[in-house]
Order: structure tokens, then C-alpha cells, then sequence
């Protein structure tokens, strides 16, 4: 057995056999002498602590640092808190550790280094033995003690809060904590720490720094998200699956990021646990939770345009025991913008509680809401007929005083942990959200397909919407490990369900006259009624229901010791109704579709080359279900495809960097494209046919984590084509007009060493080649935005940083639906934030 051999609280030195070759992290000669003593030790006090060394197969959450500040008192209470906060199933007899105390432990140190510190002065030692810790005395072999054993597990063990890392080796998106270099797709882990680090807090600023997601400007102030040229509509929360982005107009999908640990992204085909829907990827937001140790944050922000930001963060144990903990996060944003008129008011709140009902038992709810009031500028901007630019300044606002905009979403969070013993444990989720978006605002667009000469070609129009949507998600699934056949053998059989179900109603009126060089941002004030009572107003209303059920299951089998074979599937059900009411003349309108018992398969094989590098290939079936009309009643059948994907994975430097590379290619078929004999036969519409191809294919390289001391590393790059195998029209034309045939997200941050340690300096680049507008008419330029971040550690407890983003303030597009009359957005201008955090010590 490897062990660990401990002297005193200072001693972090690991050793293979003792070779000194292997001593680490102190400097060669300072690793002799302590080497040199700890053998004199090891001679002469016959009370050792050890703990094994971490062998082939620990998990990564062993290796992963953390910071602890576990109090000096009773050990078992110490050892209770510690295996929680750390995330491990950590096994020791209660009668083992009556009277015996610790001197606690403060700092940062993985589960190798930690546990000797915390029973340094006792006669026990801490073994590693696969997936969990036992304490024991030397003298009693692992498995062989007649005490009853408790067990402390943690439900969150993938957290990277207090990791101070931009890298986590595990991942919970696909039922489980996971390894990410086990799982034979491309997976990213956006945690913590770079969220802090960038001052992202958005949806669209998660996505436009992740590595192959394109954060597209909708019809409105939400994002779209693009994954390998295909949009991703429905989000995991916790792991259950919840479709959104559902509307009738528009596009008003938006997160908070301020109460979520980390951002767990899948791409590639993502139909095992979630069923139809798109083979871009999948988003996981994996909420904050109470922690074992108390903690508080208080931050304040002010930046550029008049933004002003606090926020309070605060959670721990809420009795003695630390069988309940609690977390609340109240955060509040206020901001103008470079766009004249336009300010926006945030404030979210988050609660949330674990309870431990047992040793082996844990509950959590959570709730969350989040409110904005904005005057908002929809629609962008026009080009010239010729799809030229006309140049406008960035500032330019085509609403009008009026404007006004209304979001409240509320959400419910709930979940069970159970561990039936070592091998076997249950989870099941349940997600709730309602979602209310109000707005009446003024909007241009161009007469025709641009603005001609002198710019007198603008119409304005006058729009209201009420927009209300309530999601429901629920997922359960067992977990296990076993062995037969002389194989290591690990299942998962789950179910999950979503349903949404909207109410939206559209009021709008276009009054043509007026000029793209002298914006009338003063028209007459309007709302819902108003805009109504206008001469030739148009009114939509609809609802949209949805609704998706199935049952999937894993088996990963360890055929050799190197190879692993991993085969799943799904059953889903699927029904979506659109519908209008009769209004006037017009009947009532409805639109079905719907797949029943569709069976989704899914294949893979990782091969591990060492204990650091592994590489996979994987294939998966993929359905997405499509509402448009067949010549002889009903809708066209679904989409069907493929998914392969072949790569390398790494886990170095004691898991602190994950590194990967992947090639993948998507091929889909049935795809609805018009039917030359059903030209106005479907409702007096064109009918559709399914004989549609698309391909897209392409590689991804990705690296993240502490690659040097002191220097935490994100690096993303994609290579990603589309193209219309089979269409009338588009044949051999590129799919996803969005999609950027190269994308790189860089970002690094660097603690500076020796009497400089205060400061940390941070910098990055987002840049993409050019995409196609909505139209097909134009190119949309591709760009380069620099970013930079310095940050000054004042005191242990006060930290101060100031983040500048489009440092060159490059002028650009961002990917929209841009055309000639509308839909053309400007990028952020350079800006500012300057962050001041303060978290006092307990």
C-alpha cells in the first residue's frame, strides 16, 4: 500500500515509497531534510498517522483542493464537518473517536493532505480505499473492524465554491456525479471562480464564454443559444430538464447567474436524459447550497453607464450538528446603458435548505425570483437596401420614452438524496417556474428590405405583450455498483417528465413615415389598450402546451482494466399543441404534434492509455418533433440523426487541469422542406415534405484549470462547419447562419508570487470568424474582444477588483437575426466594473 507519512501539521509531503523524486511541492533540498526528518520520526514515535496515497481509480474529488476552517474541538464532530464540506463518503466507528479532539484545519488542501492534519495527535490513520475514506488504527485491516461504522456523505460533491479553480473533474448533468474525462462527449464546467473572476452574471455573458456556444440576440432581450449550429431550448436545473424559450413572439429566455455554483455544459447529442430536442447540447445550472462551515459575502459593484450593484451571500449550518444547513443570496443590479433612454433594474433573491433526515438521507428545497423593470430598445437597428452599414453610433435608441418592460420569474427547487449503502443510492428532483414578461414598447424597422438613400424608408411600430409561461420538471433515478462476470459493473434507471404550458397575447400596430436619421423618440404614449384601439392594430392571442415523458437507463461495464463499455437508451412521449382562439371571422386555430414510445439508443467506449489520459468514441440517436403541415392532414414526422463523436480526455496535475480534444459529426434526415404539390392546400398554406439533410461536423480542444502555480487557465477552441446535404433550395448552402466556422474563448488569471502575492492580474479574448445574417443576404463580420481583470487582496478579508471588458472597444455585430430592415445589434462598447468583496472571517 502507498502511503502518506505525516510528522506535524505541516507535514503536506507525499512520497511513492518514499522516493525522493516524487516529494512535492517544496523546492528538492528542502524535500531531503524533511525527508531526512521524517524518517528519524518514523524510528522514533511509534504513534504514526498515515493515509494512503491516492491510487488508480480515487476519485477525482480527493485530489481537488478546497479551503477549510474546521475549528480545533471534538473529532468527530471535525471529521462529520470535513466529510461534507469535502464532498466524500467517509466511514469511521463512533466509538473509535469518544474524547479524542483536533486541532482543526484552516487553509486549502485535498482530501489526501487534510485528513492526516485533522488526526494529527491521535493513534488513527485515514485510508483510501477506492470511492471513500476509513479511519482505523494501524493495527485493524480495512473491513475488518466490529464497530458499527457511519457513514457522511455530501450531496453537492462536484461544488467548485472555495476551489478557487476553473476546473472541476466531476459533473452531475448526466445523473450522478461523474468524472469528466469517464464521459465520452465534450463536456465544460464554467464554475465559481471564473464567474467571479469575468463578472459574468448573465445567460448571454455564461454563453459567450464556453467553449462552441454562440449567445445569439433574439427578437426581444432574451438569448438564444447555439451549440454546433443547432439551438438548445430546453435547460437542466439540477438535473431536471425543463423546455424554455416557448413563445409566441420574440425571444425572452434569461438566467441569473448570481445563485448558481457552476454552469455544466454538454455538447453533442443529449437526447438520453432529455429526450426530443435539440443535438446541440445540453445546459446544466447547478444551484448554490449551505455549506458546512459558515460563511458570509458582502459585494458591491459600480461600473460603467451609472451601474450600481450589492449583494449579500450568506448560508452555513443551522444547529449544532450541522445536519441543517441554510443558504440566502439577495443581490441588486441597476445600470444605463450606452444605448440612449435604455436602464434596467434586477433584483434576485435565493433561499434554500438541506436537511440531513438521517446519516444516509438528505432533503433540499430551494426557491428563487427574479424581477426586472427596464426600459428596453428592441429590434436593433436597419441596413441599407444594398445591406450595406449605415453607420449609426452605438448609443443610437430607436424607442420611445415609453418603452417599459416588466420580467418576474419565480422558481421552486426540491430534492431527495438516498444512499442505500456503498453501492446503491437514490435522487430524485422536482423544478418549478412561472414566468411573466410585460412590455409595451416602441420599435423601427426599414420599408422593404432596407433603407434606401436619405433614410426616409423607416415605419414605426407599437407593440404590447403579456407573456406568462408556467415549466414543470421531475427526474428520478437509482444508481449502482456491482460486480459480475468478473467485471466492475455501474447502472442508472431514471424517469423524468416536463410540461409548459404559456398564455401570450401580441398587440401591435406599424405606422410607415419617418427617417433612420431623425428617430422620433417621443411619439404618443401607449399601452395595451391604446395600441388596440389604433386603426388597423392586429391582435394575436395563443398558448402553447407541452408536455414529455420517459424512462432511460445506463450500463457502463469494465471489460478490461483499461476499457469500458457504456450502452443506454430512452423511451420518450411527446405532445405539443399550439392554439389560437376564434376571434372576429377567424376560426380557431390549433396545431398538433407528437411522438409516441420513441427509442433513443446510445453507445460508448472509453479506453483509459494511463491514470492521466483516456480517449473515447460514442454514438447516440437523436428525434426532434416538427409541427409543419403534410398534404393529406396531420404533421410532418419527426427529425432524425446521428451523433458520433471521437476523443481525448486528461486529468492532469492531480486533477487540478482537465484537458480534452474531440471530433464530432451530426448527420439528421426527414427534415421539413415544401412540397411542390401542396402549395396551398395545407389551412391555405404550403405543405411540407420531409426530405431535408443537414450535416454538421467539425473539433474542439479545451483546456482548464491551474496549469502553473498560481495560474488558473480556461482555453476553448471550435472548428465547426454546416451544410444542407439535401434541400430545393439550399443545397450545399451553409445550415446555421449563426454558427462561426472558428470560435476561441481564452481566459487566464495569475496570483502573483513572492511580495507581489496581493495582487492577482487577469486577461482573455473572445473571437470568432464571420456568420451569415438571418437572410442569407450579407456577412456579419467576425470580431476580436480583449478583456482584462487586476485584482488587490487588501486584507484576509476585503479584496478589491476591476474588470475592463472590450479593452480596445472594438465596434461590432453580435449574431442575430439580422437582416436589412431590422435585427442588427451592436456589441458592448468598452466598459468598466469595479468590484469590492468583503467576507469576514468565523
Amino acid at each position: 500500500m502507498q502511503h502518506l507519512l505525516c510528522t506535524g501539521p505541516e507535514a503536506h509531503l507525499k512520497a511513492r515509497t518514499l522516493s525522493p523524486g516524487k516529494l512535492a511541492p517544496l523546492a528538492s533540498a528542502i524535500g531531503h531534510l524533511f525527508l531526512a526528518a521524517s524518517l528519524v520520526t518514523i524510528v522514533t514515535v511509534p504513534s504514526l498517522v498515515q493515509a494512503a496515497d491516492a491510487a488508480p481509480g480515487t476519485p477525482a474529488s480527493f485530489a481537488a483542493r478546497k479551503t477549510y476552517d474546521i475549528p480545533a474541538g471534538a473529532l468527530e464532530t471535525a471529521l462529520n464537518r470535513f466529510g461534507r464540506e469535502a464532498g466524500i463518503l467517509l466511514s469511521f466507528p463512533t466509538e473509535l473517536t469518544n474524547g479524542l479532539k483536533t486541532k482543526g484545519l484552516q487553509g486549502s488542501y485535498n482530501v489526501q493532505e487534510a485528513l492526516p492534519l485533522l488526526l494529527y495527535g491521535t493513534d488513527l490513520i485515514a485510508v483510501i480505499d477506492g470511492p471513500s475514506a476509513v479511519i482505523r488504527r494501524p493495527s485493524v485491516p480495512v473491513g475488518e473492524a466490529n464497530l458499527p461504522v457511519v457513514h457522511v456523505t455530501a450531496a453537492a460533491t462536484a461544488t467548485t465554491e472555495g476551489s478557487q479553480s476553473y476546473s472541476s473533474s466531476v459533473v452531475s448533468l448526466n445523473r450522478g456525479d461523474q468524472k469528466l474525462k469517464d464521459i465520452p462527449q465534450s463536456v465544460s464546467v464554467l464554475t465559481r471562480q471564473r464567474m467571479d473572476d469575468q463578472a459574468l452574471t448573465t445567460l448571454a455573458d455564461a454563453v459567450g464564454n464556453s467553449t462552441g456556444l454562440v449567445a445569439t440576440q433574439g427578437v426581444g432581450p432574451g438569448t438564444v443559444i447555439m451549440s454546433r449550429g443547432f439551438q438548445i431550448d430546453s435547460y437542466q436545473y439540477d438535473g431536471v430538464p425543463m423546455p424554455r424559450n416557448t413563445y409566441s413572439i420574440g425571444n425572452w429566455s434569461s438566467e441569473s447567474l448570481v445563485f448558481y455554483d457552476r454552469v455544466e455544459v454538454l455538447r453533442g447529442a443529449a437526447g438520453l436524459t432529455q429526450g426530443t430536442g435539440s443535438p446541440g447540447g445540453a445546459i446544466n445550472f447547478v444551484r448554490k447550497r449551505g455549506q458546512a462551515n459558515k460563511t458570509v459575502t458582502v459585494t458591491a459593484k459600480a461600473g460603467s453607464w451609472d451601474r450600481y450593484g450589492l449583494q449579500l451571500d450568506a448560508g452555513g449550518p443551522l444547529n449544532a450538528e450541522g445536519t441543517l444547513r441554510g443558504r440566502v443570496v439577495l443581490d441588486e443590479d441597476r445600470s444605463d446603458s450606452y444605448i440612449d433612454y435604455v436602464w434596467a433594474n434586477t433584483r434576485t433573491l435565493y433561499a434554500a435548505l438541506d436537511f440531513d433526515i438521517s446519516q444516509n438521507t438528505t432533503v433540499g428545497i430551494g426557491v428563487s425570483n427574479k424581477e426586472t423593470r427596464s426600459r428596453p430598445s428592441f429590434i436593433g437597428l436597419p441596413r441599407y437596401a444594398d445591406n450595406s452599414d449605415i453607420g449609426l453610433p452605438r448609443s443610437t435608441y430607436t424607442g420611445s420614452g415609453w418603452n417599459r418592460a416588466y420580467n418576474d420569474q419565480t422558481s421552486v427547487y426540491a430534492d431527495l438524496d438516498h444512499r442505500f449503502n456503498d453501492n446503491w443510492t437514490f435522487k430524485a428532483s422536482a423544478a418549478t417556474m412561472r414566468e411573466k414578461n410585460t412590455s409595451v414598447h416602441q420599435r423601427i424597422s426599414a420599408l422593404g428590405n432596407g433603407i434606401q438613400p436619405g433614410g426616409n424608408t423607416v415605419r414605426y411600430g407599437d407593440f404590447a405583450m403579456n407573456l406568462e409561461g408556467e415549466q414543470f420538471g421531475l427526474d428520478a433515478y437509482v444508481r449502482g455498483r456491482f460486480e459480475a462476470m468478473a467485471m466492475k459493473h455501474e447502472v442508472i434507471f431514471g424517469a423524468n417528465y416536463s410540461k409548459y404550458h404559456t398564455d401570450d397575447a401580441v398587440a401591435r400596430k406599424w405606422t410607415t413615415g419617418g427617417n433612420i436619421f431623425a428617430i422620433d423618440n417621443n411619439r404618443p404614449w401607449q399601452d395595451f389598450a391604446s395600441i388596440l384601439a389604433l386603426p388597423g392594430s392586429t391582435n394575436t392571442v395563443s398558448s402553447y402546451d407541452v408536455k414529455q415523458k420517459g424512462v432511460y437507463g445506463t450500463w457502463r461495464a469494465q471489460v478490461t482494466d483499461r476499457l469500458t463499455g457504456i450502452l443506454g437508451g430512452r423511451v420518450s412521449w411527446f405532445e405539443q399543441m399550439y392554439s389560437e382562439p376564434a376571434r372576429g371571422t377567424s376560426p380557431r386555430y390549433e396545431s398538433t404534434n407528437s411522438a409516441s414510445g420513441r427509442f433513443t439508443p446510445y453507445g460508448g467506449l472509453v479506453y483509459a492509455l494511463n491514470n492521466q489520459w483516456s480517449t473515447y468514441a460514442s454514438y447516440s440517436d437523436v428525434f426532434e418533433v416538427q409541427s409543419a403541415p403534410v398534404l393529406g392532414g396531420g404533421t410532418i414526422k419527426p427529425i432524425t440523426g446521428t451523433n458520433y463523436e471521437f476523443g481525448v480526455k486528461g486529468e492532469l496535475a492531480d486533477g487540478r487541469v482537465n484537458t480534452s480534444f474531440a471530433v464530432f459529426r451530426y448527420d439528421h434526415k426527414n427534415r421539413a422542406v415544401p412540397d411542390p404539390n401542396g402549395l396551398g392546400l395545407c389551412n391555405g398554406n404550403d405543405c411540407s415534405r420531409a426530405a431535408g439533410k443537414v450535416r454538421s461536423q467539425g473539433f474542439e480542444a479545451e483546456v482548464s484549470g491551474e496549469v502553473l502555480r498560481g495560474l488558473q487557465l480556461f482555453a476553448g477552441y471550435t472548428f465547426n462547419t454546416t451544410k444542407y446535404l439535401v434541400d430545393p433550395e439550399n443545397e450545399g448552402k451553409v445550415f446555421s447562419t449563426w454558427t462561426p466556422k472558428h470560435m476561441l474563448r481564452l481566459w487566464a488569471d495569475y496570483k502573483l508570487p513572492g511580495d507581489l502575492s496581493k495582487f492577482s492580474v487577469g486577461g482573455g479574448v473572445n473571437t470568432q470568424s464571420h456568420a451569415l445574417s438571418y437572410d442569407r443576404s450579407f456577412d456579419v463580420p467576425g470580431f476580436t474582444v480583449w478583456n482584462t481583470r487586476i485584482g488587490y487582496q487588501v486584507t484576509p478579508e476585503v479584496s478589491l477588483a476591476l474588470n475592463i471588458n472590450n479593452l480596445f472597444d472594438k465596434t461590432y455585430y453580435v449574431p442575430s437575426y439580422n437582416s436589412g430592415s431590422a435585427n442588427n445589434y451592436y456589441g458592448t462598447p468598452r466598459s468598466a466594473l469595479l468590484t469590492l468583496k468583503y467576507t469576514p472571517r468565523f
